[in-house]
């Protein structure tokens, strides 16, 4: 029996396997988390359930990256467990992690009994009280009658309206005692039809794109989240607009297509950057304008009109007044301001559509393409990320990242052209995620190759799920960039704080090469290689990419002084936007 019999008559049953029902009949088939006292009951109730899968992870927060990178691949709900006390603030990081970037994350923590609550016994915590910032939805269950209906709830609120994490802790004896349920009480009901677009609102962005001369697409990981890649391409494509995709939303529209610009915000192009400067009409679509990406606010897209689309209201005038602020989901959206769009003013040929526009953002392109320097016999690690992303693309590829310059060279140098194929940590820049995250996506899909691209202070954050990885045969290769060094905070050292290099520096003249990563990995069991010349990043890329029946890592010795560009640093206009070390991009007199 692969799943929970059918039980269409109420019968006694445990508040453990009530859960563990109730995920099932949620379509749950993966978990990942630790045991520990008080949530053993739940533990010892899996052998009822053989299809559905358990990962023990090596840390709490292991659990909860994979959860969140299961989720964010699949679109679907992240599952993660843990014990009371330290098991369950071992996930905060996590949740706050989903919590910033939308993910929909369910975490059932174990608790103490429910005589205990409130003595300081051992391994008490209020865990509800310490996530509800960063929850959508936190509630502990002290009764087993009160258990699936609770489960229920938070899974629905997880994945309705804007997703994110939600946790239920429930104490050891509501997993133990006995109750009554059958199917119906256990069953998730299906979610609200998504929230449809106002059509005053609609035909007003429609007559504001038809009107704009400066018009730009400004997508973020919303659109990802609302599987509204289609209808985004289709609005674009029929008004010849520029599009630009925020780090959560690479490969919601191709990162190859003509019309794509690239990245916006700090570490943006010149291209994007500039669009947003200079436009007359900016189109947010499931984005909340993040100060990564606006630079300082009183001073972005000073010249636009904007239309705002989001299905949390209230990140619509949170930060920027909108012109048409548009509450719905994205998908539904974006279809009827295409349907909009075609009926008020049909366009046969919109490639001659903002011409003089194109003219200009071409030359932006064309003059301030990304790049970087190519010094002979030392491995730049912008030219590992660039051949990895050449070597191993493909239908079946998903690449997750660490944070930190290897993410954002992740996210430059890599051509993201699908939804769902690029996994990190974007509002909380949590260090550590890649690897955690890259099991999670490997569980979902395992014939999936997936990168996991991390640096190697990132990666010592984290590195022991190799092990959870070899245990649980989810051959995931991962790319680690080792500068010896903390990379970003050492680049804004070198540009901003006199190059005064204070406690970035992960070496010493004691400990060179501590630890050597190559030989960790082979440690945990995986296969491992080393690579400090350009001439040997194919092969080693390469092979790994053939081993399939166990974990690899590259360690590429790189470059320790490798900045990544452009930048625009932090707290100042995007005007402000750098491409080197004392040089910005001539803007021109318009600007």
């Amino acid at each position: 029996m692969s799943g929970p019999a059918e039980d269409l008559a109420p019968h006694a049953t445990s508040g453990a396997a009530a859960a563990l029902r109730v995920l099932w009949y949620a379509g749950v088939r993966v978990m990942f988390g630790i045991p520990g006292g008080a949530n053993l009951p739940l533990y010892q109730t899996l052998k009822e359930f053989p299809g559905l899968r358990h990962i023990l992870t090596r840390h709490e927060q292991g659990a909860g990256h994979a959860a969140s990178g299961y989720a964010q691949a699949t679109g679907s709900l992240g599952v993660c467990l843990a014990t009371s006390g330290p098991g369950a603030t071992n996930l905060v990081t996590a949740l706050m992690d989903a919590h910033m970037d939308s993910v929909p994350v369910l975490a059932l923590t174990g608790q103490v009994e429910a005589s205990q609550l409130g003595t300081a016994a051992f391994q008490e915590t209020d865990i509800c009280s310490i996530v509800a910032p960063v929850t959508k939805y936190a509630v502990e269950v002290t009764h087993a009658r009160d258990v699936a209906r609770v489960v229920r709830e938070a899974i629905t609120q997880a994945l309705s309206g804007r997703p994110g994490p939600v946790l239920v802790s429930i104490t050891k004896d509501a997993l133990t005692g006995t109750t009554t349920a059958a199917s119906a009480a256990l069953t998730v009901p299906a979610l609200a039809e998504p929230l449809q677009p106002a059509a005053e609102q609609i035909e007003r962005a429609a007559e504001l794109l038809h009107s704009a001369e400066r018009p730009v697409l400004y997508v973020g990981g919303g659109v990802v989240k609302a599987d509204a890649a289609k209808p985004l391409r289709d609005l674009a494509e029929l008004l010849n607009l520029p599009v630009v995709t925020t780090l959560m939303a690479r490969g919601a529209f191709p990162g190859s297509h003509r019309q794509h610009l690239g990245m916006p915000g700090m570490h943006g192009t010149v291209a994007a950057v500039a669009a947003l400067q200079e436009a007359d009409l900016v189109v947010a679509v499931g984005a909340r304008f993040d100060n990564r990406v606006t630079g300082k606010l009183e001073s972005f897209a000073p010249h636009a009109a904007v239309v705002h689309i989001d299905i949390d209201r209230g990140e619509l005038n949170r930060k920027r007044r909108a012109t048409v602020a548009v509450h719905a989901h994205c998908s539904p959206a974006l279809t009827a301001l295409v349907r909009q769009v075609r009926e008020l003013h049909p366009c046969d040929q919109p490639e001659q559509r903002l011409s003089e526009w194109w003219l200009r953002l071409d030359s932006y392109r064309a003059r301030y393409p990304l790049g970087y320097p190519d010094r002979d016999g030392e491995l730049m690690p912008q030219y590992v990320i660039e051949r990895l992303g050449v070597l191993t693309a493909g239908p079946a590829t998903v690449y997750t990242a660490g944070v930190g310059q290897h993410q954002m060279w992740a996210s430059q140098l890599i051509q993201h052209d699908r939804p769902r194929s690029f996994v990190n940590s974007g509002g909380a820049g949590t260090m550590g995620y890649a690897i955690p995250a890259a099991l999670g996506v490997q569980a979902a899909f395992p014939d999936a190759e997936v990168w996991a691209i991390d640096g190697d202070g990132s990666f010592q954050m984290t590195c022991q799920e190799l092990a959870t990885c070899v245990h649980s045969c989810l051959p995931v290769k991962v790319a680690v960039l080792n500068n010896a060094s903390l990379g970003l905070v050492r680049q804004w050292q070198d540009l901003f704080h006199n190059r005064e290099f204070i406690e970035s520096d992960l070496d010493s003249p004691t400990a060179p090469t501590s630890p050597d990563i190559t030989e960790l990995a082979r440690a945990y069991g995986c296969a491992a290689y080393r690579c400090d010349s350009p001439e040997e990043v194919d092969r080693a890329v390469l092979a790994a990419s053939s081993v399939r029946d166990r974990p690899v890592v590259i360690e590429f010795v790189v470059a320790k002084d490798a900045m990544v560009w452009p930048t625009v640093p932090m707290g100042v206009s995007n005007d402000e936007i750098m491409i080197a070390r004392g040089l910005r991009p001539d803007f021109g007199p318009e600007h």
